[in-house]
């Protein structure tokens, strides 16, 4: 017997429900009932019982993707803040082999990356890389905090959900599982952006929010709400609360391409001649026909002369 339901709020040691169901993360059993270790969320399937904690820190796991921010440049390695209790450290041999550079003129404090958790060890350190499609230093854009655990709930089933805020916003977006989110676009669209996330964030637990999400976007930015659509039903749409690995989405490349654009914009600027020079050369070519005009004047009165 169970006497939740899904998505019912619980606390710690509330009775979830009898021995025929089993325990999963989040939940104990004791004296044959399965019981709740923290206050959250439940997560019912196949008979599997969770619970989601409302608000949890990132544990790193390896093979993580995550977005960390340089707060520290030692000899031999950066040191990430990865929005975990736990720390992050970049070594040097994994960004340039056994080659020798000054650290600060690669990242420096500040900088914010998209990595990989290479290994974790016994004491939860985090020791990151950056080999991976799209890894490396983001520029520019904007940093958005969720809790780690509406991670899926923000990228949807099969991407549902963000690919809509991509589309409609024409954001590049790139969602780390320890709950950080960059965006990039233009600076109206990056703070709908914002808000967007933020909203899934708080209402993940709700029936609708596909919808809800939909329906903001356009008010927002077409001034009038999206045609009717043949709905799914929401249990399609709704994502089991699991940190999943979101798709890599190779924003490094759009943006090596954004500035060779500006280089190449630059260079034509640069290539072209200044006015002033035109000026002077246009004199020059003028000075230099006048004398050939007058010469050839010179030499024809002259032959004239002679054959008088």
């Amino acid at each position: 017997m169970i006497y939740v339901e899904n998505k019912d709020l619980v606390i710690p040691g509330q009775i979830l429900a009898d021995d025929e169901y089993y325990s999963g993360r989040g939940t104990f059993k004791e004296n044959g009932k399965v019981c709740s270790s923290l206050m959250g969320r439940v997560s019912l399937r196949n008979k599997k019982l969770r619970v989601i904690p409302l608000k949890s820190k990132y544990v790193p796991k390896k093979g993580d993707v995550v977005i960390g921010k340089i707060n520290d440049v030692r000899f031999s390695m950066w040191e990430v803040d990865i929005n975990s209790p736990y720390s992050g450290i970049l070594p040097a041999f994994e960004v340039f082999g056994r080659e020798k550079k000054e650290l600060n003129k690669v990242y420096d404090v500040g900088d914010v990356l998209f990595l990989r958790v290479v290994d974790v060890d016994e004491i939860k350190k985090a020791k990151l890389g950056l080999k991976g499609r799209g890894m490396g230093k983001f520029k520019g854009g904007i940093i958005v905090d969720i809790a780690p655990t509406k991670v899926p709930r923000l990228i949807g089933k099969k991407g549902s959900m963000i690919n809509m805020i991509k589309d409609k916003t024409n954001c590049k977006i790139v969602v780390g599982q320890n709950g950080l989110v960059w965006v990039k676009g233009d600076e109206d669209m990056e703070q709908l952006t914002r808000e967007v996330i933020k909203l899934i964030e708080e209402e993940a637990h709700t029936s609708g929010l596909t919808n809800k999400i939909k329906n903001k976007l356009y008010l927002a930015i077409d001034g009038e709400l999206p045609p009717e659509e043949v709905e799914e039903s929401e249990e399609s749409e709704e994502e089991e609360f699991v940190l999943e690995k979101p798709k890599l989405q190779n924003f490094k490349e759009e943006l090596e391409q954004e500035e060779r654009e500006e280089e190449e914009a630059k260079k034509e600027m640069n290539d072209k001649p200044d006015i002033g020079e035109v000026i002077e050369e246009f004199k020059r070519k003028n000075k230099s026909k006048d004398n050939s005009l007058s010469l050839s004047d010179n030499s024809n009165n002259s032959f004239i002369l002679n054959n008088k």
